[in-house]
């Protein structure tokens, strides 16, 4: 429930302190006096787009902040998935903009997204103004009338679930379907590709081994001379490595004796002289195995050639990519292989899944059903007093397509006079019957909904009498039983029944126009109805015709 309201420097209100109420109140004021400003307001908490020229003139910063009751409305769950403090007796909902363009959204302090700050608005406050009463010509407003009453939110939840069950099933089955038929188009040409690759018999790491191979062989002379060189070196009899290292180890051989301390460097050499014989021979082993192979080169570099070849026709970079390209479309044949059956399970499978959707959406189905007779007898029974004594309302479910929001396709049918032929509601009702049937609505969703605050921004608009009276009433009755009512009236038959009454009015000064928002005392209200039912020139008549509607309204229970 919406407590106290301040606004600062937001379009024409320089800053406003005020107070709420439970039960019913109404806002008067003249036209332009500012009631859809704080209206805005209002909805800048709610979530709605900000824009700079909001702000007052010659003013840097508006600022809107609310306190909310939220005792009785069991809302803590919002305040847990947000990370935000909670306190149900006193929430505080601000919300700033800057006139460089910046707006800051803030929840008991804690900042927070527009998208959260709406996400909280839903639930606070219900705002219905003309427009919304467009609503009334949408199918899915009136399905989610009767999805309300119906209170079937578990067994929408659960059709829900299986129709996105159903759509999954369904898109696997199209997707393997569409890719098998373009498989199975191309199958000949993909079984040419596999076999092309399969008959490369295809090595990991082969591509190396063959760019080496052909590099070894494309320069043996050059090898082979290096190899009988270094081998002659090592080798000669006379002046080889070899050779010069064993004179060395004998001439230390004859000093053993006489410098014992040799030994180690004698034993090093020792090894360095079987070292460089076991390399020798080698080196011999090696040179005698080099030579060209024409024949052999070119065998090397034709299968290099047909590597190469399909790397380019198959737009990849290596021998391994090739490997991993023909058992992708190895894969792919498998599936064409296998295809019918595979397809036959999908779409079993899409069966079965249609099938419980179905099930599901009949069970939705018929608690719909039951719930479109309440919601007939309940607005024939509030739509007869409100000046309608001879409506005729029925809702007309028929069936549809399996469907995000279900299998049942909603419409509310109407006609004000007996023996006339129902029609869709928006195409026969009037303005006035439009206002009159959406409070009914409301008055009727709002038993089932629990929902803090409600704001009516003219809803009597072509009514006027007795039938604003019964309206008054109405929203009276929806006032009660921890909520709050407010309504934003030009009718005195609907001012007088507010148990709260607030005035807004426009002030010229030296500075601009600017507007002002008052709680009006009782004595204050009778002045004030009264110019609501004369005009400016306030009668004798009209004081008392005030103070009756006034003393009535207070008879009222």
């Amino acid at each position: 429930m919406l407590r106290h309201l301040y606004v600062k420097n937001f379009t024409l209100i320089d800053e406003l302190n005020i107070d709420f109420h439970s039960g019913f109140s109404v806002i008067t004021g003249e036209t332009g006096a500012g009631k859809s400003i704080v209206l805005g307001a209002i909805h800048l908490l709610l979530g709605q787009r900000a824009d700079t020229k909001q702000i007052k003139a010659g003013s840097e910063r508006c600022i809107v902040e609310a306190h909310f009751d939220l005792s009785h409305y069991d809302m803590e769950p919002f305040f847990v998935d947000n990370d935000i403090d909670y306190d149900e007796s006193d929430c505080i909902v601000r919300r700033e903009i800057t006139a460089n363009g910046k707006s800051r959204a803030f929840i008991n302090d804690t900042p927070v997204t527009l998208n959260a700050m709406r996400e909280l608005g839903e639930q606070l406050i219900d705002i219905h103004s003309q427009h919304q009463s467009l609503l009334l010509q949408k199918a899915d407003f009136q399905l989610n009338v009767v999805d309300i009453i119906a209170s079937d939110k578990k067994q929408l939840d659960a059709y829900m679930q299986a129709y996105q069950a159903y759509r999954q099933a369904q898109s696997d089955y199209e997707r393997f379907q569409q890719a098998y038929n373009t498989n199975k188009d191309n199958e000949e040409f993909l079984r040419f590709q596999v076999n092309e690759l399969q008959d490369a018999q295809l090595k990991v790491g082969e591509q190396d081994e063959l760019e080496q191979q052909i590099k070894t062989l494309s320069h043996a002379e050059d090898i082979k001379e290096a190899l009988y060189n270094a081998t002659n070196m090592l080798t000669e009899d006379s002046t080889g490595a070899i050779e010069l290292v064993r004179q060395g180890m004998d001439s230390l051989s004859r000093i053993a004796d006489l410098a014992p301390d040799l030994g180690e460097i004698s034993e090093r050499l020792d090894s360095a002289y079987i070292e460089l014989k076991d390399i020798g021979q080698e080196l011999d082993s090696r040179l005698e195995h080099v030579s060209y192979d024409p024949e052999e080169l070119q065998k090397l570099t034709d299968r290099l050639d047909l590597l190469y070849t399909l790397e380019r026709k198959f737009h990849v970079d290596s021998v391994e990519d090739l490997i991993s390209k023909r058992d992708e479309m190895a894969a792919e044949l498998q599936d064409i292989d296998g295809g019918t059956e595979h397809l036959e399970e999908l779409m079993a499978k899409e069966k079965q899944a249609c099938a419980e959707c179905m099930a599901h959406g009949m069970a939705l189905s018929e608690t719909r059903h039951k719930a479109a007779k309440k919601v007939e007898d309940e607005m024939k029974r509030r739509l007869m007093p409100l000046g309608i004594p001879k409506v005729n309302f029925e809702i007309e479910i028929v069936p549809k397509d399996c469907a995000p929001d279900g299998i049942d396709k909603v419409s509310f049918l109407f006609n004000a006079n007996a023996g006339q032929q129902l029609q869709p509601i928006s195409q026969v009702a009037s303005g006035g019957e439009i206002a009159r049937i959406m409070l009914a609505l409301k008055a009727m969703i709002s038993g089932a909904v629990k929902l803090p605050t409600i704001i009516f921004d003219e809803i009597d608009t072509g009514v006027s009498g007795r039938i604003a009276e019964k309206m008054a009433e109405i929203m009276r009755e929806m006032g009660r039983n921890h909520r709050q009512v407010i309504s934003i009236t030009h009718l005195p038959q609907i001012a007088a029944m507010g148990t709260s009454h607030y005035k807004v009015s426009k002030e010229d000064t030296a500075t601009g126009t600017v507007s002002h928002m008052i709680e009006l005392s009782n004595d204050e209200r009778v002045p004030e109805i009264a110019q609501m039912l004369s005009g400016s020139d306030v009668s004798s008549a009209a004081i008392e015709n005030a103070k009756t509607l006034l003393k009535n309204a207070e008879s009222v229970n």
